[in-house]
């Protein structure tokens, strides 16, 4: 049976969400069964099944509005987390001095509650990169090799 991805989507303006469901089609091509959440929810995120975390940085670094209260909910229960295997693609606007800092912040958070990052954290800088999905599809065959040995 194919491992499903859970994909977890923090985005205010919507790139975010496209984005990822950009990365959700590469992934249902290349064996995956995914699950989105474009308002995600600890009671309905699988904790059996690695987590794709597309987070964008909102304003002076929070996180973005979707994702926003998922985050606050991890923060404050603190839940054990050490079965989940997670990797995050942070989206920001370099021109900000806090570029990208939500998915930083996100990964921090994650690591402290016990998950595993299953590959380094990707940045997409959309002021300056032309072709954001392919830059994050790339990066995620680094994801999926995991799961495919």
């Amino acid at each position: 049976m194919a491992k499903t991805i859970e994909i977890l989507v923090g985005t205010t303006a919507g790139n975010t969400e496209f984005l990822a469901s950009e990365l959700e089609n590469e992934l249902k091509q290349t064996g995956f069964q995914t699950r989105f959440h474009d308002l995600p929810s600890l009671a309905e995120v699988a904790h059996d099944q690695p987590w794709l975390i597309c987070i964008a940085t909102h304003g002076a670094g929070e996180y973005a509005e979707s994702i926003a209260a998922f985050m606050e909910h991890l923060a404050t229960q603190q839940p054990n987390l050490h079965a989940i295997q997670y990797a995050i693609v942070a989206v920001g606007d370099s021109s900000y001095d806090t570029f990208c800092k939500a998915g930083t912040d996100a990964d921090t958070l994650l690591k402290f509650l016990g998950a595993k990052p299953v590959t380094e954290l990707l940045t997409i800088d959309m002021m300056l990169d032309p072709e954001p999905e392919r830059t994050a599809k790339e990066w995620l065959k680094k994801f999926t090799q995991v799961f495919h040995s």
